[in-house]
């Protein structure tokens, strides 16, 4: 398939371009950014680099470039990833204003532009995040569950109305994402060093749920759910065993046989990112059930598994 991506040149795009190149598949990939990732890092072999449009898709110009409008003219296929990372700054208001803007005005952008689009492609995979169900201690979420009213819920329910809004127009996959594990960014990266140094701990209480998935088994969603058009709708993309962080913390210590007994205090998350520690300080426990439903493979089903590989060196 000719796909166009937009938000894939970060921790996931690390292995879902070259995993979609590997494929065979032909990608043109939008990014504010014009520093070029090594693609060839997580499998062996030569491949042809994606290519390159460095436009910001948050901005209404971006999709009047003649570059952009022709590569979505082409695209049989579109994955929408873009989103600034919720959890690295504090929520001021101009930060939730990029919050939104990043994600929500960048998708209603894509569906107006694939809606004059002579020839829409014929899927559209679009990111949210299992944040859409909002936090709870107890709860168990599956697909159908209501969406929460703290910021994150509404931000998702947004997010999702703007793909929604396609479905006149292609098939579209929403695919609302845990915490993604990997094993050279994301959440677990800025943790392993203080696990490795032997200072690790649970976040906070400990009790609040993770819902998560390896990186690996989420960039094989992607491209199943690009090849099969039996997908539609929305799917938790996390998977099928989430954790407590209490457990989470235990097996990463116990992965990497290092201690991991020191909690970090949620005042001091609280300090360092605002309102956005409440990713990490509360969760929720969300079951694929859609996915369990297809039989889906995960690779890695179990965070012990899960955790392991994703404190590996990534394969070069």
């Amino acid at each position: 398939m000719r796909l166009l991506l937009l938000g894939c040149t970060g921790f996931i795009g690390l292995e879902l371009v070259p995993r979609l190149l590997d494929r065979g598949h032909t990608i043109t990939l939008v990014s504010r950014s014009a520093a070029a990732p090594d693609w060839g890092q997580n499998s062996p072999g030569e491949r042809k680099d994606p290519e390159r449009l460095v436009l910001d898709p948050a901005q209404p110009e971006s999709w009047a470039d003649p570059r952009l409008l022709q590569a979505l003219a082409e695209a049989e296929g579109v994955v929408n990833l873009a989103g600034e990372p919720i959890a690295e700054r504090r929520w001021t208001p101009a930060h939730l204003q990029v919050l939104v803007d990043s994600r929500v005005r960048t998708t209603r952008l894509l569906v107006e532009a694939l809606a004059a689009s002579p020839t829409p492609p014929s899927v559209l995979i679009n990111g949210s995040a299992v944040g859409y169900y909002g936090t709870d201690l107890t709860a168990r979420f599956t697909e159908t569950s209501p969406a929460g009213a703290d910021v994150l819920g509404r931000l998702c329910l947004e997010w999702e109305a703007a793909a929604a809004a396609a479905e006149a127009i292609t098939r579209v996959v929403i695919l609302r994402t845990g915490i993604v594990l990997g094993p050279d960014g994301g959440a677990l990266g800025k943790m392993l060093p203080i696990f490795r140094a032997g200072f690790g701990g649970p976040l906070g209480s400990g009790r609040q749920w993770m819902s998560w998935i390896h990186r690996t088994d989420f960039c094989e969603l992607v491209a199943a759910a690009l090849e099969d058009s039996g997908f539609s709708g929305v799917y938790n993309a996390v998977a099928p065993q989430p954790v407590s962080m209490g457990q989470f913390a235990s097996t990463l210590g116990q992965v990497l046989g290092r201690p991991s007994l020191l909690p970090v205090p949620g005042p001091l998350l609280q300090l360092l990112l605002g309102d956005g520690a409440q990713v990490v300080l509360q969760g929720q426990q969300v079951i694929p059930e859609r996915l369990q439903q297809k039989g889906f493979p995960f690779s890695y089903p179990e965070v012990s598994a899960g955790l392991a590989a994703a404190t590996s060196p990534a394969p070069r």
